[in-house]
């Protein structure tokens, strides 16, 4: 079967904060999982954004678990804006950008942000000083 990958938003309720759901895509449905935001803290509830990669059935079957545990889950929609004509380029956005996409043009010496390598971590958005980069989700 061809490998696939998707990203999701998890909303945990309080009740799961203890459980090992991690833990249960990897071992029970061989999935890779990369946890690209995550703030989980005891009984309360959290969130967290992750990529799942598998084959798409085992991929359905974990959604299924995930939601038999009353996780609110929703395809990753997070888009990632900056207002370019504001922009100073300082470069405070490139250190936290886990993907490099924002990054310095050598040429021009100014900030660039590549939309295709955002994965929507939201790291850039606390660290811009301008608040020029935010998101509708976070």
């Amino acid at each position: 079967m061809k490998e696939t990958s998707t990203r999701l938003v998890l909303h945990f309720p309080k009740e799961t904060w203890d459980k090992p759901v991690i833990y249960k895509l990897v071992k029970d449905y061989d999935l890779i999982v990369n946890i690209l935001r995550a703030e989980i803290l005891p009984k309360m509830e959290g969130s967290a954004v992750i990529e799942l990669r598998g084959e798409r059935k085992r991929i359905g079957e974990a959604v299924k678990f995930l939601k038999s545990l009353k996780i609110k889950i929703k395809p990753l929609e997070l888009d990632i804006f900056r207002e370019d004509e504001k922009c100073v380029h300082c470069g405070a956005c490139i250190a936290p950008c886990p993907t490099n996409a924002f990054y310095l043009d050598q040429e021009t010496f100014k900030v660039k942000f590549d939309k295709d390598k955002c994965v929507g971590c939201g790291h850039c958005i606390p660290a811009c000083p301008l608040r020029i980069i935010y998101s509708t989700e976070f």
